[in-house]
């Protein structure tokens, strides 16, 4: 698919020319894990893409659950975006501030909600910065509008299916994590959380997919890095990582390809680590 793709994937040339558009909302969907030492929400206030809202990934969440950024019930999504303006008939495109972390997780959130219109901004705030494109740093003031959803139940999978899936071997389970993560050799941030992988997964790191400019890589070598790590891409996929985040990546990637088999593991490693009768693979 071409990165101008409208239901995928926009550049920066793309976003300018389209950003005064009236059918066109920019969300900043920027997330950082604590590590990373950055502030997301302090960042937007200073310098975002003229227009954008903020998306807080952990804000926009399901509450009742001890998971991090869990998907939100349709309804809470459906009332958040109403409140920022975002509704049906809008063509929404996401960006975040590390060029492409966490901006696939909210391209997942639309389209497991049904909402097919929706694109991810390649490379991202930076790429936008290097380019010196204008920024803002005042809020819009949204209107309040109509946002139909409907939850497409393909899109995401729970722990009881990952386990079915890991035991017999179907769909394949592709992990975004870093290798050294994925084999259980550094231990996991979150408190109490083992280290290592499901078995039989197969271990993608989201950054192989990604062009040092933080643009997706073409669809050619997007299917090399999978391929190169065992995943056959004629066959259905579960995607996973840390907490559901960089697991988008991988489904972006995969959708890229035109594979259409795929759902993400909202729970991921921080469910799967917590339980000691899960079993869990090293090296």
């Amino acid at each position: 698919m071409p990165q101008s793709d409208p239901q995928l994937l926009v550049s920066t040339d793309w976003l300018a020319e389209h950003l005064k558009a009236p059918d066109v909302q920019v969300l900043d969907a920027s997330y950082y894990l604590p590590d990373m030492g950055r502030d997301a929400l302090a960042e937007y206030r200073a310098a975002h893409i003229p227009g954008a809202r903020f998306f807080d990934i952990d804000e926009i969440s399901d509450k009742a659950s001890a998971l991090p950024h869990m998907a939100p019930p349709v309804e809470k999504f459906v009332s958040r975006m109403r409140a920022m303006g975002i509704g049906d008939g809008h063509r929404v495109v996401v960006y975040d501030g590390a060029g492409l972390f966490s901006a696939a997780r909210v391209w997942w959130l639309f389209r497991l909600i049904g909402k097919r219109d929706v694109a991810v901004l390649d490379g991202g705030l930076p790429k936008w910065l290097a380019e010196g494109r204008p920024t803002e740093d005042e809020a819009p003031q949204p209107r309040d509008r109509h946002f139909t959803a409907q939850r497409d139940a393909s899109r995401v999978r729970d722990v009881t299916q990952v386990a079915a899936a890991a035991k017999l071997g179907h769909p394949q389970i592709v992990d975004a994590r870093a290798p050294a993560r994925f084999r259980g050799e550094e231990a996991e941030a979150r408190p109490g959380l083992r280290s290592g992988h499901i078995p039989g997964a197969k271990n993608v790191h989201y950054r192989t997919l990604l062009n040092e400019d933080g643009t997706m890589k073409a669809p050619d070598a997007l299917r090399a890095a999978f391929e190169a790590a065992g995943v056959d891409l004629t066959k259905p996929a579960i995607t996973t990582c840390g907490s559901g985040v960089t697991a988008a990546i991988l489904s972006l990637a995969l959708e890229r390809r035109g594979h259409g088999g795929h759902a993400l593991y909202d729970g991921s490693w921080a469910e799967w680590g917590m339980y000691g009768d899960l079993k869990g693979e090293t090296g």
